[in-house]
C-alpha cells in the first residue's frame, strides 16, 4: 500500500505535525514539567541507590528504571543547554532554555512514534483500491495516530512523554501482525519496564502469544491443537521477558532495593480517583453516592454530623470517604478489573481471530482497567483510544465505536488545560481532529449504514453546550466560589456516561460475533 508514491504524503503528515508540535512549545504546562526536569537532576547527580529514596522535590522518581535511564540519557544532552536544570534543589526551574531543551526533547523522541504509525499503516491490507488518496485507509490511520488530539495536548502542551513509549506499544502491536512475535514480545516487555502502566494491556499479549506462537496449528474447525505446543518458543518467550526484567531490576536486586522501587511504582496511599475524576465507572459511583447524601441530607434520612466532612465539600480530596455507599479499597478496585478483563481474554483464546481479535482484547484490557482502576489518571484513556483507531478503518460497527470513544474521551481531557490562552487552541484543535475523524470515517464507509445512531448522535451534539456552560456560564455565576467542582464533576460524570457505553457496545460486539467458516480453515 504504502509504495514509492505513497510515501510523500506520510512524510508531508508527520512534518507537518511536528511543525505543529514546535508552535506549542511556549504553550502550558503542568507540574509533570517538574516532574521530569527533577527526575533529569535525580538521575545525572546521585548514584544509582539513591534514585527511588531522593526525596527533595515531592516528585519523586515513580517510573520503572528503564525511564529512569532515559532520563539519565537525557541529562547528558540537557547540561549543554542550562546546567542549572540539573541541580537537585533547583525546585520549579524553569529558564528559556530548560523550556526548550524539555519540549524538544518530547518532539524528538516522537520519531519512534512516527516510525511505529507507519509500520502500522504497512500492516493494513489495502483492499479498498481508493483512487483519491485521502480516502485510503492508510492515510486515514496515519492521520488518525499521527495527529491525534489527547496525544497532542498531553504530550505537547500539558507535558508529559507518551509519544515513544505509544510508538514502542504500536510497533510491538504492528510486529505481532507481521508474525515477527519475539520482536513483538521484546519490545512490549521493554515498554514494561519504560512504564507499568501498560501492565493493564499485559492480558491480551501473554494470551496471544500463547495462542498464536507458542501452540503452532489449529484443527480445522479452528480448535487449538494441544499436540502442537512447542517448548522451544515458549522457553524463547520467557527468556526475553527474564532477560529484560533482568537488565531493568538487576541492579536494584543487587542493593536490595526491590522492594523500595515496587513502593515507588504502586503508590495504594492515593485515594480511589485521581484528584480530578477520571470519566469511570467510580466518577458514576461518587456521583451517585453525592446524590444520594444531598437527598438523605434533606429528606433527614442521615445525620448531617455523622457524614465524613471531606466528601461533601471539595468533592476533589486525595481520600475519599463515601457517605452511603460502601467506600472502595484497592483490592475491591483489583477484583473489579480482574473480572471485567476475563471475557475479552477468553474470547482471544476461544475465538481466535488473528490480528483483529487481538487488538480488540487489547482495546477491552485498555478500557476495563480504566473503568474498574485505582487512582485511574484521565490521560490513561489514550490506552485504548490509540490502537481502537487500527480497528476502526476496518470496519463499520468499529470505526462507530471508535468515533464515540475519541470524541468523549479527549473531551474529558480538557480540563487538563485549564488556562485561558490555551481555550483556544484545545478547541480548535479537537473540532479539527473530530471533524476529520466524523468525515474521513463515514465517507469510508459510505455504502454501510450510518456509523452513529440517532441517540449516540444526540449525546455527543450535547457535549457543546456542556463545554459552553464550563467554561463560559458557569464562572460568570455566584455558584463558582461555592462549589468550585461543578464543571469537573459535569464534565466527568457525562463523559463517564459516554465511555462506559462503548464499553458495552465493544463487549457485545465481541461477545456476539460469529467467526467466518472461511477462518477456521486455516
Amino acid at each position: 500500500v504504502m509504495a514509492a508514491g505513497g510515501r510523500g504524503w506520510f512524510r508531508a503528515l508527520a512534518l507537518g505535525v511536528s511543525f505543529l508540535k514546535c508552535l506549542l512549545i511556549p504553550a502550558y504546562y503542568s507540574t509533570d514539567f517538574e516532574v521530569h526536569r527533577n527526575w533529569l537532576a535525580i538521575t545525572h547527580n546521585l548514584p544509582v541507590s539513591q534514585w527511588y529514596y531522593e526525596t527533595t522535590s515531592e516528585w519523586t522518581l515513580d517510573y520503572p528504571p528503564f525511564f529512569a535511564w532515559f532520563e539519565y540519557a537525557l541529562s547528558h544532552i540537557a547540561k549543554y543547554f542550562d546546567p542549572q536544570m540539573l541541580v537537585v534543589e533547583n525546585l520549579n526551574y524553569a529558564s528559556r532554555a530548560t523550556i526548550f531543551f524539555q519540549r524538544f526533547s518530547v518532539i524528538f523522541t516522537d520519531t519512534l512514534f512516527i516510525y511505529a504509525v507507519h509500520e502500522c499503516c504497512r500492516c493494513i491490507n489495502g483492499k479498498r483500491a481508493a483512487k483519491d488518496i485521502l480516502e485510503k485507509p492508510t492515510f486515514i490511520l496515519a492521520v488518525l495516530l499521527l495527529w491525534n488530539f489527547g496525544l497532542l495536548i498531553v504530550d505537547h502542551i500539558h507535558f508529559q512523554y507518551n509519544g515513544f513509549l505509544f510508538g514502542l506499544m504500536l510497533l510491538s502491536v504492528a510486529r505481532l501482525c507481521q508474525k515477527r512475535y519475539l520482536e513483538g514480545a521484546l519490545l512490549f516487555a521493554v515498554l514494561l519496564h519504560f512504564k507499568h502502566i501498560y501492565v493493564y494491556v499485559a492480558p491480551a499479549y501473554g494470551i496471544y502469544l500463547l495462542r498464536s506462537y507458542c501452540f503452532t496449528a489449529n484443527n480445522a474447525d479452528g480448535s487449538l491443537k494441544w499436540r502442537s505446543f512447542s517448548f522451544l518458543h515458549v522457553t524463547l518467550l520467557g527468556l526475553i521477558v527474564c532477560l529484560v526484567s533482568a537488565l531493568s531490576l538487576g541492579p536494584f536486586l543487587v542493593l536490595g532495593q526491590l522492594p523500595q522501587v515496587i513502593s515507588q511504582l504502586f503508590p495504594f496511599k492515593r485515594g480511589l480517583c485521581h484528584a480530578y475524576w477520571a470519566p469511570n465507572f467510580w466518577a458514576l459511583y461518587n456521583a451517585m453516592d453525592k446524590a444520594l447524601t444531598i437527598f438523605g441530607l434533606k429528606c433527614n434520612f442521615l445525620d448531617g454530623t455523622k457524614i465524613p466532612k471531606a466528601s461533601m465539600t471539595g468533592g476533589l480530596v486525595q481520600e475519599f470517604q463515601h457517605a452511603v455507599l460502601p467506600s472502595v479499597t484497592p483490592l475491591a478496585t483489583l477484583i473489579c478489573t480482574f473480572i471485567a478483563i476475563l471475557p475479552s481474554v477468553f474470547c482471544l483464546w476461544f475465538k481466535p481471530q488473528g490480528p483483529r481479535g487481538f487488538l480488540q482484547c487489547l482495546v477491552l484490557c485498555a478500557l476495563s482497567s480504566f473503568m474498574f482502576g485505582w487512582h485511574v489518571h484521565e490521560k490513561a484513556i489514550l490506552l485504548a483510544i490509540l490502537p481502537l483507531s487500527l480497528l476502526s478503518i476496518q470496519r463499520a460497527k468499529d470505526a462507530g465505536i471508535y468515533l464515540i470513544l475519541a470524541t468523549t474521551g479527549h473531551f474529558s481531557l480538557f480540563p487538563l488545560l485549564f488556562t485561558t490562552p490555551e481555550l483556544p487552541i484545545k478547541i480548535l484543535l479537537m473540532l479539527l481532529f473530530t471533524v476529520y475523524s466524523f468525515s474521513s470515517l463515514k465517507s469510508l464507509f459510505r455504502r454501510e449504514k450510518p456509523l452513529l445512531n440517532w441517540l449516540e448522535t444526540i449525546y455527543l451534539i450535547q457535549l457543546v453546550p456542556l463545554e459552553i456552560f464550563c467554561e463560559i456560564i458557569f464562572p460568570l455565576t455566584p455558584w463558582k466560589w461555592h462549589f468550585p467542582f461543578v464543571p469537573l464533576l459535569l464534565t466527568s460524570v457525562y463523559c463517564a456516561l459516554g465511555i462506559t457505553y462503548t464499553w458495552l457496545k465493544l463487549y457485545i460486539s465481541v461477545l456476539t460475533e460469529r467467526i467466518p467458516v472461511r477462518q477456521k480453515a486455516e
